[in-house]
């Protein structure tokens, strides 16, 4: 189900890791921004998208993990797109990434999954009337992840970062220090944002509230002191925090 959070943003959530799908829509038309991500969510997108009468015009993979690499052949053969190193990553980490969606995912929905090119700013022919989308790309999360940020709705849409679910991942490539520069990158954005979208939990209004708690949680432990995030307790959080630890070197004291 589509949830209008702004004029003309449209969020669905999956059942699968609250994974969201990013539609900007106006005039007709659409720019899909990671749509996800389990096949039958992936149909219901695309009759949501007809039933609308709203023409897929462009896709934007944030970053080259599996599940935000997906499309479906109701969306049409618009182009897609991504940050140029992203875009790298998902032809040459193919066969890794297909690995992930499982043997039972649909062949015609492999097929589709992660045939982006290369950007560094969207091209005028994928975005709707009355969007302008800069694109943030950095290295944090996973190396070219890309956030996106609406100048006219004071929307940023972050990708795996700002969630209220997940803790910071800096786990591919182990590089904590990218993953504070991307927050650094992202701080000015946050802001000013009325609203954030995360790749994994809930949109709101708290964009910068997030990234201090995400400094925080990092500022912790890499100090080896135990962190009070609340989000630790959620599923496969206990495991990102020590392997945290791990890259860090540090233990709770």
């Amino acid at each position: 189900m589509l949830r209008e959070i702004v004029t003309g943003v449209f969020v669905a959530t999956s059942r699968q890791m609250s994974t969201t799908s990013t539609v900007l829509a106006s005039g007709g038309q659409a720019l899909l921004i990671d749509p996800a991500w389990m096949p039958d969510e992936l149909d219901a997108l695309s009759e949501t998208l007809r039933a609308r009468s709203l023409e897929v015009v462009g896709g934007f993979s944030t970053h080259a993990h599996h599940d935000h690499l997906l499309w479906h052949p109701g969306f049409g053969d618009a182009p897609r797109w991504a940050s140029p190193t992203t875009a790298e990553l998902a032809r040459s980490e193919r066969a890794t990434l297909v690995e992930y969606l499982g043997t039972d995912f649909p062949e015609a929905l492999v097929d589709l999954m992660g045939r982006v090119d290369a950007v560094t700013e969207l091209p005028a022919v994928s975005i709707p009337q009355g969007f302008a989308p800069e694109l943030l790309i950095h290295d944090g999360h996973a190396p070219g992840h890309t956030a996106l940020w609406l100048p006219e709705q004071r929307v940023l849409i972050a990708g795996d970062m700002l969630s209220d679910l997940e803790l910071p991942l800096p786990f591919y490539p182990d590089d904590l220090p990218s993953y504070l520069d991307a927050l650094d990158l992202l701080a000015e954005y946050a802001s000013r944002a009325l609203m954030v979208i995360p790749g994994h939990g809930s949109p709101g209004y708290d964009a910068l509230a997030r990234l201090d708690a995400d400094r925080r949680f990092l500022d912790d432990v890499n100090a080896g002191r135990e962190p009070s995030d609340a989000r630790v307790v959620n599923p496969g959080m206990g495991e990102a925090l020590e392997h945290l630890r791990e890259m860090t070197g540090s233990n709770a004291s």
